[in-house]
């Protein structure tokens, strides 16, 4: 019945503009087992100890003042889909604009694609530290873990789900510490994200604007696998080593479509990220490495992404 569900909400897409978010929800979420989010009281005290556990060792070793988000969910697949549909409208909401009247089988494919890659994701994601980007000024960041997803793939990997969980949060937690130490890189990646967005609906490739996100986000990922690893030593590489053998184990299906969702360069953004922070943090320490938060002059070039002593020589942390 939720396959039909699917089918059947992207088929009566409808209105004027080239997606139909609603049947893009009811798509999305009829395709999806949501899964339980039915927790005894001492699983509910496991994330929020964990949360707490990693805020205040990466305080500690990143030596960076940041604050948790006001909201910390534990939800599942339907939940998970439901806060992120927003963030896809909004992002898609100026080519909608530009976009003359669509056709009906026009909007049921963008629909049709929209929902697939929600449902996807929301298969997948384990932990997600949500900047809310490109929403109203005043709303608050948010963590989420999909508990349904932490529990399915520490099953699959043979591993302790405690252990699994507290290193899911340690990660997202980590995020929290770049964007609590650098008030402005929120208003950074809006910035390089509309005018990627802007030119595509002129129906211009901005490969500057494009390159800064990247660079960006290779930052980002990059210097939270650092806090992890100095942060926590040892501690998880057996989880980290199964999750890559997991990662490269997949079918060609399912490497197609992380390649089209833009997973692929995910993963390449960690790991160039990792090297770079490696090299500072082993001259300068990881507070050095902080640095990079203290303004967005001293992000790393794409440039100096690959040659770390140029982003020394340069930013001198």
């Amino acid at each position: 019945m939720g396959l039909y569900r699917s089918v059947q909400a992207v088929a009566g897409a409808s209105g004027d503009g080239p997606i139909d978010w609603s049947a893009v929800a009811d798509a999305a979420k009829g395709a999806t087992d949501p899964g339980s989010i039915d927790l005894t009281e001492a699983e509910q005290r496991a994330y929020a100890d964990d949360v707490r556990a990693a805020r205040d060792r990466v305080r500690e070793v990143a030596g960076v003042g940041f604050d948790l988000p006001d909201t910390v969910e534990v939800q599942h697949r339907h939940h998970w889909i439901d806060a992120n549909i927003a963030t896809f409208e909004r992002v898609m909401r100026p080519i909608e604009e530009q976009a003359d009247l669509m056709p009906g089988l026009a909007r049921i494919a963008n629909t049709g694609s929209m929902a697939f890659a929600l449902s996807f994701l929301g298969r997948n994601v384990l932990g997600q530290y949500d900047p809310l980007l490109l929403a109203d000024s005043d709303a608050g960041h948010k963590l989420y873990f999909v508990h349904p997803n932490i529990g399915r793939v520490a099953d699959m990997l043979e591993v302790d789900h405690d252990r699994f969980r507290r290193w899911i949060a340690f990660h997202e937690v980590a995020h929290a510490a770049e964007f609590g130490a650098a008030p402005w890189l929120s208003e950074h990646l809006e910035s390089n994200l509309e005018q990627t967005v802007e030119a595509l609906t002129d129906g211009s490739f901005d490969r500057e604007s494009l390159g800064e996100l990247d660079v960006t986000m290779t930052a980002v990922e990059g210097y939270a696998e650092l806090v992890m690893d100095r942060a926590f030593d040892d501690e998880f590489d057996d989880l980290r080593r199964k999750l890559d053998e997991r990662r490269k184990g997949r079918g060609p299906v399912a490497q197609l479509v992380r390649r089209l969702l833009g997973l692929g360069m995910k993963r390449r953004q960690y790991e160039r990220g990792k090297r770079f922070f490696d090299a500072v943090a082993d001259e300068r320490g990881v507070a050095g490495a902080g640095k990079v938060w203290e303004a967005p002059e001293n992000l790393p070039t794409d440039e100096e992404l690959d040659n770390p002593r140029a982003w020394l020589a340069r930013v001198d942390p």
